[in-house]
């Protein structure tokens, strides 16, 4: 299986697994890390570290991230890309993660895994439209 770690700022990271908790029950191989305030990078760099260490004998880690360029996501590409298979995305929301975490199950290929979570993370904002529905008037009483 391949391994998940969701880290952004503040609770991020443990926000999105208390709703994926709900939504797709505990999951295995995953790591919540959040970048609290009371945090600094060393901190979060030895979080990140610790979390991509306990998932070291999965076929590979996938970081989902809050911001482009946040410390979050620049602390993690310096700690996983040395390692050669981690993988980490930004601009994270929750049906990105329900999907990558149901798709854990069946799909063992890091980079399609990836790629699964950026396709299912821009699908997935979507605006409300009211649309006019055609009123079609029935001769028979129905």
């Amino acid at each position: 299986m391949i391994g998940l770690i969701v880290t952004g700022h503040g609770n991020f990271g443990s926000g999105l697994t208390s709703s994926l908790n709900l939504i797709g029950g505990e999951q295995e191989n995953y790591k919540a890390i959040d970048f609290v305030q009371e945090w600094g990078i060393d901190e979060l760099r030895a979080a990140l570290t610790s979390a991509m260490d306990e998932l070291k004998d999965c076929e590979g880690i996938l970081v989902l991230s809050d911001l482009p360029g946040g410390s979050p996501f620049k602390t993690a590409v310096e700690v996983g890309f040395p390692r050669g298979n981690v993988q980490v995305v930004a601009g994270t929301n929750l049906p990105m993660l329900v999907e990558v975490a149901m798709g854990r199950k069946f799909i063992e290929d890091l980079e399609t895994l990836t790629n699964m979570a950026l396709n299912t993370g821009k699908d997935q904002v979507v605006r409300f439209e009211l649309k006019e529905v055609e009123q079609v008037e029935s001769s028979d009483g129905i």
